[in-house]
């Protein structure tokens, strides 16, 4: 499996793109951003060819703590998921 962190994203965006390192950086940010605004907003958001995130609600629900096997309720809550699109399936 490969890892790809930010710092890692950003330098390959500035090779890409003959950036500096500093403008790349900016430019990953917006992006990250704009994905994060449109989740809030929307929902949703679809990058056509790559594909949709979307926010995942969680039903609360019973657990159980695995360190002594008691019971523990767990909340709900959201996450994100994310489906990739055909072009990127296909890429694959």
């Amino acid at each position: 499996m490969i890892h790809l962190n930010k710092g890692e994203l950003v330098d390959t965006v500035a090779k890409a793109l003959d950036l500096s390192r500093a403008q790349a950086d900016k430019a990953v940010s917006a992006t990250f951003d704009a994905v994060e605004k449109g989740l809030k907003k929307d929902r949703k958001v679809t990058i056509v060819g790559f594909g949709t995130f979307e926010v995942r609600k969680r039903k609360a629900r019973m657990g159980r703590n695995p360190r002594n096997g008691q019971e523990i309720k767990i909340e709900a809550s959201k996450g994100v998921g994310f489906k990739a699109g055909k072009a990127l399936k296909d890429a694959l």
